[in-house]
This record gives structure tokens, C-alpha cells and sequence, in this order.
């Protein structure tokens, strides 16, 4: 190891926000797998949706039918993303995979196919964090579906992409860029594809993919400077810890909030709401933190029996994509099908429309801002 990789690593060590990782993030963690096996073993409520079965769809005789429904997954390239794209091809979802390196998804169709030859899979190059990007890919998705023959609608979306940054950067936006990927992205690409998702002839679903690390967050605000990320741009460290907690929790809170508005449209079972945490994945989001504490934090993990491969940790994924129609505004945690309760902070309702509230304004004033830079 290099002597610039030792200071980079004892600096992180020194900061507050590793032993934020290391300290509460494991607890959180401990604490969301106690909760699940005391539900499971210690109450009659348990519920388990971890059958795991081939959509049905209906036949294609009629106009308004659809051949096979369409998955669209963000962050596809690597980690849970990818394992789930391969896993539902295999299931005969027609699989749109986004990402931002083409390269990196010509890799991914490549492996899909190796392993499915007859799949059926699409690739979007897309910057979820740039709401000009998201709105690009919308136009691009129904022009493909529309020259395809296929219906205009979708049946799975997936909001996967996500990063750890630990260092303080903006979108073309102005928005912090670990806010805008994990949270301010998902809310846009969402809101954008909700159309295509109520136009499905079947009961269509959201799944936002959050974390355990949402527990941490005991206090939010949900203003506009707080959302975007901006007010974290201001302080003389970037707290990346808090700001991933946060994220979190406030696309935990998006997940509820959105199930709540489409009850209110009197379409609570044709577009359902899943929040999914995996749990702990060895994927490469820590790819920021200095590497030997990466692999430090992985041999922990691994010792304490809680550390899972992207195949076993997308079975929740893969679960609640799958589960009944009627499941919505649930958390789903681990790769059994199970569901437990999120921290009691993310079940406030005033927070949630709040944010809600927040979300909506920040997304029109994004898109009055790129109406005005293409006219």
C-alpha cells in the first residue's frame, strides 16, 4: 500500500463520519435483522412474500394487451442492479437497463445474454442525477416502444442507482450530486414515468431500493435547501454519512408518500409501492472510501454472517417484484420476502407530504429551467 493511500485512510478513520458508518451503521443493520427474526419466530403478523414466480401477462390478441411486461432498473451495470436485470430476464420482463456508461451497458447486455440467450433487453444511457437526462430518456423510451409495436406503458420500475460520495460535487442543477442520485433522480424519473405506469392494461409497480442506514436519522428537514443537498455544500467537511442516511430516508419517505397519493386517485392497486432494503451487499458503492476500509468493513460484515453476494442480496428485490398486487406502501428487508417496520421517523405523515410538497416544487422548477434552455 502507498503512502498516499495510508494518509487518505488514517484521515477517514479520524473523521466523525467513519465511525458513523462504523458504529450506527451496524447498528442499524443488527437492529432491522433482530426485528425481522422476532417477527418471524415471536408473532402470529409475520409476513413472508418470498414466492418467487414468472409474471403473468395477458394475451396479446387485443390492442390494449401487452406481450411481455417491461422492467425498467436504474444503476444496471453492477451490483444489485445487474443481478436483478439478469434474474428477471430470466422471469420474461423485457428488461430496460439505464446507466450512464454505455460501454459499461454494452458489458451488461452481454452478460445477460450469455446466460439467456433469448432475453429481451434494451439499454438507455442515462445520468439519473440530470433531470435533463431523465427527461431525454422518457421522450427516448416511448419513441422505442412506440417503434417496437409495443405498449405504450410500463409494468416495473426499479429505482436502484445510488452512490456514497465522500467528497462534495453539483449537478449542472446546483443540487448536490449524492442527493440528486439517490433521492432528487428517483423522485423525477418517477414522476415522469407515471403515466406510462398507470397506461398499463396490468397492475404496474415502483420499487424504490433504500437502507437500512435510514434509521440514523432521527431529525429531518425537508426544505428545498436541505433536499437538494445545497445546505450540505456550505460546511467546512461534507458529512457523506448523513447526507447517504438522508437520502435514504427521504426516498423511504417518497416510497410512502407516493403510495398514499395514488390511494387518494382511487388507483391504489394499479400502481403499488414497494420500498426494498437488501440489507448489507458487497457491491462496489463504497468504491470512494479508501480500500483497505472497504475490505475491513466486508470481513466484519462476513465475521458477523450479514455480509451477502449481489445474487443473494437481490432476492428482496426480486421478491418484491413479484409479490401479490395488492402489496403496497410496505418495507420489504432481506432476501426472504419478509417485511418489517422502518424507523417510526419515516412513518410521519406531515414529513412525508412535506417532502412531497418539496419534491414537487423542485421538479417544476427543473423543468421550467429546461424549458427555458431549449426554446
Amino acid at each position: 500500500m502507498e503512502a498516499k493511500e495510508l494518509r487518505e485512510a488514517f484521515r477517514f478513520v479520524c473523521s466523525t463520519e467513519f465511525w458513523r458508518m462504523a458504529i450506527l451503521w451496524t447498528l442499524s443493520l443488527v437492529i432491522s435483522y433482530l426485528q425481522l427474526f422476532a417477527q418471524r419466530f415471536f408473532t402470529e403478523k409475520s409476513k413472508s412474500y418470498a414466492h418467487y414466480s414468472s409474471p403473468s401477462v395477458p394475451s396479446a390478441s387485443t390492442k390494449d394487451s401487452i406481450t411481455r411486461p417491461v422492467c425498467i432498473i436504474t444503476g444496471a451495470t453492477s451490483g444489485l442492479g445487474a443481478a436483478a436485470a439478469r434474474a428477471l430476464s430470466m422471469k420474461g420482463f423485457y428488461v430496460v437497463l439505464v446507466g450512464r456508461s454505455s460501454e459499461l451497458l454494452s458489458k451488461a447486455i452481454s452478460d445477460i445474454k450469455k446466460q439467456n440467450i433469448g432475453a429481451s433487453v434494451k439499454a438507455f444511457e442515462v445520468d439519473v442525477s440530470s433531470f435533463q437526462s431523465v427527461l431525454k430518456f422518457k421522450s427516448s423510451l416511448q419513441l422505442w416502444l412506440l417503434e417496437s409495436n409495443m405498449h405504450s406503458s410500463v409494468q416495473l420500475l426499479i429505482n436502484n442507482a445510488g452512490i456514497l460520495a465522500t467528497s462534495c460535487r453539483l449537478t449542472p442543477e446546483e443540487c448536490d450530486l449524492m442527493m440528486a442520485t439517490n433521492y432528487i433522480g428517483a423522485f423525477c424519473l418517477t414522476k415522469v414515468l407515471l403515466p406510462l405506469l398507470e397506461n398499463s392494461p396490468v397492475p404496474s409497480r415502483v420499487i424504490n431500493v433504500t437502507s437500512f442506514t435510514h434509521r440514523n436519522v432521527s431529525s429531518a428537514r425537508v426544505d428545498k435547501d436541505t433536499v437538494t443537498g445545497k445546505c450540505f455544500t456550505r460546511l467546512k467537511c461534507y458529512p457523506c454519512a448523513h447526507i447517504y442516511e438522508y437520502s435514504k430516508f427521504c426516498l423511504l419517505l417518497f416510497s410512502y408518500e407516493l403510495h398514499r397519493q395514488i390511494g387518494l386517485m382511487g388507483k391504489p392497486h394499479q400502481v403499488s409501492v414497494i420500498a426494498v432494503d437488501p440489507g448489507a451487499v458487497k457491491t462496489n458503492i463504497m468504491r470512494e472510501i479508501p480500500a483497505c476500509i472497504t475490505w475491513m468493513a466486508f470481513i466484519g460484515l462476513k465475521l458477523l454472517g450479514i455480509l451477502q453476494s449481489p445474487e443473494n442480496g437481490v432476492l428482496s428485490v426480486l421478491h418484491a417484484a413479484v409479490a401479490p398486487t395488492e402489496i403496497t406502501g410496505v418495507y420489504f428487508f432481506g432476501g426472504n420476502g419478509g417485511t418489517i417496520k422502518s424507523s417510526a421517523l419515516s412513518y410521519s405523515t406531515k414529513l412525508s407530504k412535506d417532502l412531497w410538497a418539496t419534491s414537487c416544487d423542485i421538479f417544476l422548477e427543473l423543468q421550467l429551467a429546461f424549458s427555458d434552455t431549449s426554446t
